[in-house]
Formats: C-alpha cells, structure tokens, sequence
C-alpha cells in the first residue's frame, strides 16, 4: 500500500530522511523481549529540515512485529484523509510526516472493549477508560506521555513546539483523547477523522463547538461575557457586521461545512447563550471540514510554523550590484506564493523569485532592494493575518563598489515536488534549481514528449487542458530531468442501497430506515476517501459505520443512538443524496447523485393475518395487518382504524372510510379501491390494482403517497389534502383530476429540521467525559 507523500530528495534534510531503528526504551515502556518497545523511524514526507516544518509525528501502540504492516496500513488512511480536507490538502508541503513503528510485545491495548479485559503492557501503556479507571469513560484512551514524548524525540531536529503527536493503539473500537498527545484507535471507522480535529485544538487553538460536555447531556446556557474564540461570539448578525467583528467578512456565504455562515446557537460545550458561523464544522461534528472562519485561522497557523522564505542570497554583508539575487519560497500544493521586489522602496514589476541586478542599471552608491514573498490564498480575508504569518522579507544592501567573483555553479535542479508517486491534475509542481550568481536557470517543461515552453520553478497543472488518463511531466534544467506521473484518472465511486419499497432509475422510496454503502477506487495504490452528503449540504466523510468500516451507513427518521450520540437522522420527506470520491493524488471525482423519499413507518400492528384467508374482513379497530396473506374476499376499513397490507392479495374490493391509516404496499388487488376521509396516512406503493380506484377527501398528516403503482382500472382522485405525490416513482394510471399530475416530493409541510448526519442524544453517557471525541 502506497504512503502519502514518500521522502523528497532534498539536500538539506536532515539524517531523519532514512529509516532509523533504535533499540529504544523509553520511559513507561514494557520491555520483556529483545525486540519489544524498539522503534523505527520512517519518514513518510520530508519536504524540509523539522526546524522550518510543522512535523506530525504517527507512533503505534500494541502492535506487534507481526502486525507492523497493519499499523502502516492504518496510517495510510489516517493521512489520505487528512490530506482530503482544507486547509491540510492545499497546504501539504508543509507538514514533515513521520511514522514511529514501535514493537509491542502484547497485541492490542488495555481494557479493550471494557474494564474486564484488563491492563496490557505495551511500550505507551495505552488503554481505554482513561488507563482503565473505572471512573472514566470507555472510549477515553491515555497513554504514557513521557514515552511518547522519548519516542518523538527519535526524530532529530523536532521538538514540542513543531510538532504533534499522534499516537494509534492498536483496536477497531472507538476512542480517542486529544491535545499535543492525541490519541486515537488504530482502525475504528471513524480513527482517521480525529487528528484533523485535535490539529485544530493543538496547533490552530480552536475551541470545540459541542453544546455539551457530557455527551448526551445538553450543555446550560453561557454567562460569561464575549469569548476569546474566534468562532464563537455573544453578537447579533448586526452587531458582527457593524463592528466589524469575529468572522463579519464570511457572513452569509455558503460554509464549506455547510449551510450558510451566520449565527448558530450552541457551542464551547453550552447549548445556549453563545453561537458559532456555521450549523457543522469539524469544531463540532466530525466528518464535515472546517468552514471558512475557522479554515482561515489554521491557515494563518500553519503557515506561521514555517518559513515562507526557505533560503536566499545570504543578507550579512553588502552584495554587488553585478550579480543575482535569489529567494526560495515555500510551495503550496494548490497555487504558488508571489514574489515581489522593490529597490529603494520602489516596486520592481513581475513576479519572480530571482532577480538580476545587471539588469536595473543601478546607479553608483548603495541601494535597499527587497523581496516580499506573500500568500495570495483565498483562505484569507483579514489583511492582518495576511500581512502576518502570509507574509515574509528578506532585505538586502547593494554596493555598486562591490565586484562579485562568481562561483561556479551549473544550471541544475536542486529539489522539486516528490516525483515517485502521482501528481494530481489540478496540483501546483515546483522544482527549485540551482543558484549561480551570475544568471537564472532556466526551467523546461515538457507533458509527454511535448514542450510547454520555459518557464520559472512552478507549474500550475490546473491551467492545462489535460486530456483523460496519466501523463507524464517533465522539468529540465541544465543537465537534470525529473518527472512526474500526473493522474488525471478520476476516482470511481458507486453506491448500495438496501431494497426500497419501489424504485425507478435513481429514485427510491423507504418507509422505514435504509442502508447505504459507498464504493469504488482507483488507479493509483492507496486509501480511497469517500464522501457524501444530502440536500446540497456539507460534505461528509463515509467512513462506513460508527461499529465498523464494514458496515453500511443507516438513514432513519429518529436516527441510531450509539455512545450518546445519533447518527443519520433523517427527516420524511425526499431527499437528493450526492457522493464522491478522493484519491491518493488529491483529486476529485465527478460526483453522482440519488434521491431519497421517506415515508410515514406503518403503524404497529395490533392484529396480524397471514397465509389464507376466506370471506370478508372488517378492521373495525387498531391496527389490522395482512403479512403476505391471501384473502379471498373484501375488506373494510372502519372509523379510526388502521390498515396495512404487506405483500400478498386481496381477491375483492377494499372499502375505507374515515380511517386513521391505509397502506396498500407491494400487494395485489382484484377489486375497487375506494379510500376517503383518511386522517393520518395513505400510502399505495408497489401495488397491483385491477379495477376501479377511488380516492378521494383524504386529508393526511403528508400528501398521498402513489408510487410504482398499475392501476388497471378507472381512477378517479380529488379534494386530497395535501396535494398526492408519487415520490418520484411514476405509476401506470388512468385517470384525470390530481393523480394525473403527480408531485415528486410527499411533504407539503415545514420540516423541523435539516437532515443530521451526527447530533447529541438525549441519552447522558456514564462517567465524566475529558477532551475527548
């Protein structure tokens, strides 16, 4: 399986570029066996020296030697889908990453899944129930920190301020604990949504927009007065807007979380009295990405633990004005930085990173000449942080008295974006090449064969009409060549529902909770990400299910409690559901779509008739339900009382009138229909009629439902209120008034609330819940 970004060829880097095995043992560290609590160091991307890199730094716990494969497995998914999500995706090429294999003598960690399994001892001591405390909760999982910290200190030149810790036991159970050690379990569905998460805590110090501490437990109403987080706030819309405070620059856009940005009520673990921009965010739910205000801050945060400018012209003493001055600035994987320089405060036109002094006929005397590299992202909107952490300079004096000697350097490339794994279609590619002083290297790059012309040391892939399928990208300079793959191969991604009650094409009706299941790949080696989301709101991660990646996920109008949370609340009505997919290259596939329309469940069943049934029946009361029965005669529907029939056949007539529910569902009738008055519920779907139907003055919680239905007969269809619909699903009808023009969604009225892919329960969890997902 292929690592996200393997060792770039740098000649700066560090001896932390090759794999180092070290026979450590740490504090806190078990061992029992010769090769129990050693450690290899394998960089997984080294894109500069750890002191000018934000260095993640990936450590197992409780795999054995054996197992280390698994572990390499389970932090292939970790990174992908980091790197899926912004501001981590366009700032890649910031970020060292390094993989610490550490051998456990015992598989697995402690009291895993419960107390009774008990304490293990391996090398970080992890275990749930915060280190089995029973006054803990379960998923809550600690390590030793000394260890990990002796551990991270294998990988020369980092330290606790550049870098972050994240450590992976070794269980498909839910759990995880966040800060500078975050913890998480190795392969549970939802492992690789947390580190993106704590990131955020620990490097971008966001706040956590939970409205509650204690899952299941709806957090009280804030007292304090305006918080320090620049997400949350205690002002109106106005009052942002007016003072021009917290995020007023992303007001009313579409957050890239979803929904729009405004004023969401709950958050920093209260359910009232303080609000957050967006409805999601990865600050509350994971699964979604951060939305704009809080994606703005980790860019500015990422990129103040770096240097814009990696390397220039040396700046101590006065240079001649005979000679070139160069910059290298940093490389987004998403757009280049723009190089600007001014001498004596006059700015110079064009954008480039090298400048030839020859060429600006200087006069005699001393001259200032600088260079200000700043980042053009979109991601930021405040001029402040833009002139701050997106900003660098480096200043030189020219002495025109000076005569340089220039060494002898030939043209050539220094380094470049990795070139042993695919480039994305839309990436920027950079090369840096060398520095003489008396000339600027030229840069040619070809795409199979065919010369795009010379150029600087970036390439924006985006700006070329690619055509389907891989290619290959060229850099020349001088005697030097790399090259690269570019995958303009899209990722394939299909979906698995669960039988619907009836279907057409992309549309699907369910009365009932249904599952779904995204699939595909791709041509290249690697974790795949798959997403989703509905009704055009925020992008969701599909990690499977919260109990396992194997299992599908689950819509349902209540939604499923686990661990006191709800997953995949889904209101009636239809619903456009999209997905997607993600590559190891980073690109997009085009998404497909489906809809969705959910229907009232029946009513339970308080009589239930199945096999074969003679002579008329009469549902005077309750709930009446034909289970795949044959009834040879009719059936008649009193006042108030309930019908359902599932499947089977009803050799008559079906008379109701006034009844509370009527649902005719994948059965067959030989007789009228005739159906008035109902109160509640009228659902014909999947249905065989052959004579005449009749419906009529129906007044319904939601619209009359028809759909995949063949009425052979004359139907006559008026005064139902609300107006019927067949879901989608068109029928084989004969007939005018309202069921010849049938609408598409059954819901005539306001729906309380938008679909909730995660939301808390009011089931309160044991135990006191710690910063933890």
């Amino acid at each position: 399986m292929r690592i996200t970004r393997p060792l770039t060829a740098l000649a700066a880097v560090s001896m932390t570029a090759a794999l180092l095995t070290v026979p450590a043992t740490p504090a806190g560290a078990d061992v029992t066996g010769a090769d129990v609590g050693s450690a290899t160091v394998v960089p997984l991307q080294v894109t500069g020296a750890p002191d000018k890199r934000f260095n993640l730094i990936i450590m197992g716990d409780g795999y054995t030697e054996g197992e280390q494969s698994s572990f390499a497995a389970d932090t292939d998914q970790q990174l992908n889908v980091m790197w899926s999500i912004e501001p981590y995706k366009s700032y890649r090429n910031y970020f060292n990453v390094y993989r610490v294999d550490i051998v456990s003598g015992e598989s697995g960690i402690g009291c895993d899944p419960d107390l009774a399994s008990g304490k293990k001892n391996t090398p970080l001591s992890m275990a749930f129930w915060g280190g089995c405390n029973p006054a803990s909760v379960q998923r809550l999982i600690t390590m030793s920190n000394s260890a990990a910290n002796s551990y991270a200190n294998l990988v020369t030149g980092t330290s606790g301020a550049n870098r972050q810790i994240l450590a992976l036991g070794n269980s498909g159970t839910y759990g995880g604990a966040g800060g500078a050690y975050a913890t998480s379990s190795g392969h549970n569905s939802m492992s690789a949504l947390i580190a993106p998460h704590e990131i955020g805590h620990s490097l971008g110090g966001l706040q956590d927009e939970y409205t509650y501490y204690t899952r299941g437990v709806e957090g009280g109403a804030y007292t304090g007065g305006e918080p320090g987080s620049v997400h949350h706030t205690l002002l109106t819309e106005q009052q942002i807007k007016d003072q021009r405070r917290k995020w007023w620059r992303w007001l009313g856009e579409p957050s890239e979380a979803g929904g729009v940005i405004g004023r969401h009520e709950g958050g920093l673990y209260f359910g009232r009295g303080v609000w957050r921009p967006s409805e999601h965010s990865l600050m509350r739910t994971l699964g979604y990405y951060y939305d704009q205000v809080s994606r703005e801050v980790m860019t500015q945060k990422i990129s103040a633990k770096v240097g814009l400018i990696q390397d220039g012209t040396p700046t101590a003493s006065p240079v001649g004005a005979d000679r070139v001055l160069w910059v290298e600035p940093l490389h987004p994987n998403s757009h280049s930085l723009t190089t600007t320089w001014s001498v004596g405060g006059t700015e110079l036109p064009g954008d480039r990173t090298a400048l030839d002094l020859r060429t600006l006929n200087l006069p005699a005397g001393t001259h200032t000449v600088k260079a200000t590299v700043v980042d053009p992202s979109d991601f930021v909107r405040d001029p402040a942080i833009r002139a701050g952490a997106l900003t660098a300079t480096r200043t030189w004096t020219v002495d025109t008295t000076v005569t340089t000697v220039p060494a002898s350097v030939d043209a050539g490339l220094l380094s470049s974006t990795p070139a042993d794994q695919a480039v994305g279609r839309d990436e920027v590619v950079y090369v840096e090449t060398t520095h003489p002083d008396d000339g600027i290297p030229a840069v040619t790059w070809t795409l199979d064969g065919t010369r795009l012309g010379d150029a600087d040391g970036d390439l924006n892939l985006g700006e070329l009409t690619l055509t389907p399928g891989n290619h290959i990208l060229t850099a020349t300079s001088g005697d030097d060549t790399r090259s690269w793959t570019v995958d303009n191969t899209l990722p394939t991604t299909g979906y698995e529902l669960s039988e619907p009650l009836v279907a057409s094409g992309d549309a699907h009706v369910y009365n009932g909770p249904f599952t779904m299941r995204l699939t595909g790949g791709d041509d290249q080696d690697g974790y795949v990400v798959h997403e989703s989301r509905v009704d055009g709101d925020g992008w969701f991660n599909y990690f499977g299910w919260p109990t396992s990646a194997d299992l599908p996920w689950t819509f349902s109008e209540s939604g499923t409690v686990i661990d006191s949370l709800t997953f995949g609340k889904l209101p009636r009505g239809r619903h456009t559901v999209e997905y997607r997919s993600i590559d190891p290259s980073g690109n997009h596939g085009t998404a497909g779509s489906f809809t969705v329309t959910t229907l009232a469940a029946p009513p339970a069943c308080t009589t239930t008739i199945t096999g074969t049934r003679n002579g008329t029946i009469v549902v005077r009361s309750g709930v009446t339900c034909l289970n795949d029965a044959r009834v040879n005669g009719g059936v008649t529907v009193g006042s108030g009382a309930s019908l359902v029939v599932n499947g089977g056949s009803v050799n008559g007539a079906i008379t109701s009138s006034a009844a509370a529910e009527v649902h005719l569902l994948k059965t067959q009738v030989s007789g009228a229909v005739v159906v008035s008055g109902t109160t509640r519920q009228l659902v014909v779907a999947g249905s065989e009629l052959r004579g005449a139907a009749v419906l009529n003055g129906n007044t319904t919680v939601d619209a009359l439902v028809m759909a995949g239905t063949r009425i052979r007969g004359a139907l006559s269809c008026g005064g139902n209120t609300p107006a019927p619909s067949d879901a989608g699903v068109p029928n084989q009808i004969t007939g005018s008034g309202q069921c010849a023009d049938l609408v598409a969604d059954p819901r005539s009225k306001a729906r309380d609330r938008s679909y909730e892919a995660v939301m808390s329960s009011d089931v309160p969890e044991k135990g006191l819940d710690q910063h933890h997902r």
